[in-house]
């Protein structure tokens, strides 16, 4: 799904905030949404976009598609948002399985590019399951902090591990 006229937009609004700033590469999820991001981000610092399945959206899995209003009769909906550290998407995977493979891709990808700035476009749960990770909360309290569509969060990663300079910065209303 690409991203609508409000997400264009609010993609362009993040890449003024990142345009002035050195950014040495830009990696996306291999979402057509977060590729759009990230191609507004890299333009402007004449970066390719490069795809990474680290930083894909949750798999899930049997609730694939559908909508809110479709989840809300079912329990395992409820249990997966009071419980994300232990329930499971029905057919698809776990908060801690997808928390894992985008804190493995980030730390593969600050490996790679030591002591440089990257942008890294994935989604919502995502970005909070590695915020929770170097945070050391537990997964459970995900929904205690919002990240919204098109913001920025900022960490520093190296060898003392992670650490969060800012969250959810958003210059749109």
């Amino acid at each position: 799904m690409a991203l609508s006229r409000e997400g264009l937009e609010q993609a362009a609004i993040v890449a003024d905030l990142l345009g002035t700033q050195p950014i040495a590469a830009v990696y996306a999820s291999p979402r057509e949404r977060a590729w759009y991001t990230a191609r507004d981000i890299a333009e402007p610092h004449g970066l390719e976009v490069r795809i990474d399945d680290g930083l894909e959206e949750i798999d899930f899995g049997d609730w694939a598609g559908k909508t809110f209003v479709e989840l809300e009769d079912d329990p395992r909906w409820h249990e997966w948002n009071e419980s994300r550290g232990s329930a499971r998407c029905p057919g698809g995977e776990s908060m801690g399985e997808a928390v894992g493979r985008a804190a493995a891709a980030l730390e593969t990808i600050a490996a790679e590019h030591e002591g440089e700035t990257v942008a890294a476009v994935s989604h919502c749960d995502i970005i909070r399951g590695a915020v929770a990770h170097y945070l050391g909360l537990p997964l459970d309290h995900l929904l205690r902090f919002d990240i919204d569509p098109a913001s920025v969060s900022r960490l520093e990663l190296g060898n003392q591990g992670g650490r969060i300079v800012s969250l959810n910065e958003r210059l749109y209303q």
